[in-house]
């Protein structure tokens, strides 16, 4: 496997400023009808402009966009316009996690529920401050889950074009919300099997992170058989070694990296696959330590070094590292399988070694 090339492929043809740009001119329109209806929206419209365009790696749209261009599509300003209405998915499925986790923060700066419920103790309005930001984050969500399919119809594509397009989008957006609800519940239930935690990755971000942009992409290129069949054999694996990673991430990684407090996965009690492995390979006392600390908001940093110790004593994290590379080495193979545009084909796999080699 080699070194991912100098210009990242969210960079190439200049994509990532032309999904900004399509971002933020649908968001001012919306900001000017808002502002239309009451001006007491402006902090809504804050408020998504700043989740929308504050960051996020831009990787949904850059699969759903080389997957287009691989299965032979024409590039068109049309189609980065309606692939961005992948952010929007991806923006309410955040703002809905970070309010369901009780995180404090998304890269870097409060989670939505956390700055509504700021800007009511600020005010000084009545009731609960908490209530209103979680509220808030709610409806935010489905704003931004409503505009994912106004921007993909408004992006002005043929009719036809959008109706091959339309099966797809729908089922990522149903498979990632079941997803989260199967995340919620092994949380709830304590299930701490690799089989569960597979199915929870696989629904709640695998899937909708990679094989389903790919196939939207492919869809809007009308392509054939074989290439979609192509795309899930390398979408399904690299989108688990992109969640495996992101797992690793939440108890391993850097908070100056991730935006989030250190060991955050560990405190919102997540059934990962990290967690399982371990659970797996421990003893019984091992076994009372990683769930005596595991779902505890008050968990401090001693706490989170013990069970990162507990999580590679076990071999748990050598476990997923080689899992990763392993489903990363069977998604590239899958692209040798089909004949496909050749920068294409090598931005898809430049995107697989940025998926699952992110900085700690």
């Amino acid at each position: 496997m080699t070194h991912a090339a100098p210009v990242s492929p969210v960079d190439r043809a200049g994509l990532r400023q032309r999904i900004d740009k399509s971002l933020s001119e649908f968001l001012a329109t919306q900001r000017t009808w808002m502002a239309g209806v009451d001006d007491a929206l402006a902090p809504v419209a804050e408020a998504i402009e700043a989740f929308v365009l504050g960051g996020g790696k831009r990787l949904r749209p850059a699969f759903a966009y080389w997957g287009f261009r691989g299965a032979g599509g024409v590039d068109t300003d049309q189609v980065v316009t309606a692939l961005a209405a992948l952010e929007f998915v991806q923006a309410s499925a955040l703002i809905h996690d970070d309010l369901m986790d009780r995180s404090d923060t998304r890269r870097g700066e409060p989670a939505v529920h956390r700055r509504f419920a700021a800007r009511h103790r600020a005010a000084g309005w009545g009731g609960d401050a908490n209530g209103f930001g979680d509220a808030a984050a709610i409806l935010l969500g489905d704003l931004c889950l409503v505009w994912s399919d106004e921007l993909l119809h408004s992006a002005g594509l043929e009719p036809a074009t959008v109706a091959r397009a339309r099966p797809v989008f729908d089922e990522m957006r149903t498979e990632v919300t079941v997803g989260q609800y199967l995340d919620v519940l092994t949380q709830a239930t304590g299930d701490t099997s690799l089989e569960r935690a597979g199915k929870v990755a696989r629904y709640k971000s695998a899937k909708y992170t990679v094989e389903r942009p790919l196939l939207l992409g492919a869809a809007l290129a009308d392509a054939p058989a074989e290439v979609r069949s192509a795309y899930s054999s390398y979408g399904l694996p690299l989108g688990e070694a992109f969640q495996l990673r992101d797992d690793v991430l939440g108890v391993f990684g850097d908070p100056a990296q991730t935006g989030k407090p250190a060991g955050d996965d560990l405190r919102e009690g997540k059934r990962t696959y990290l967690v399982a492995a371990a659970l797996e390979a421990t003893d019984q006392s091992g076994r009372e330590l990683l769930l005596g600390g595991l779902g505890d908001p008050a968990l401090d940093e001693a706490g989170v070094a013990r069970l990162r110790e507990l999580i590679t004593d076990t071999g748990a994290l050598a476990r997923a590292e080689h899992r990763i590379a392993t489903l990363t080495e069977g998604a590239l193979t899958a692209l040798t399988t089909v004949d496909l545009d050749t920068e294409a084909r090598q931005a898809l796999v430049d995107l697989a070694i940025a998926a699952t080699h992110r900085p700690a």
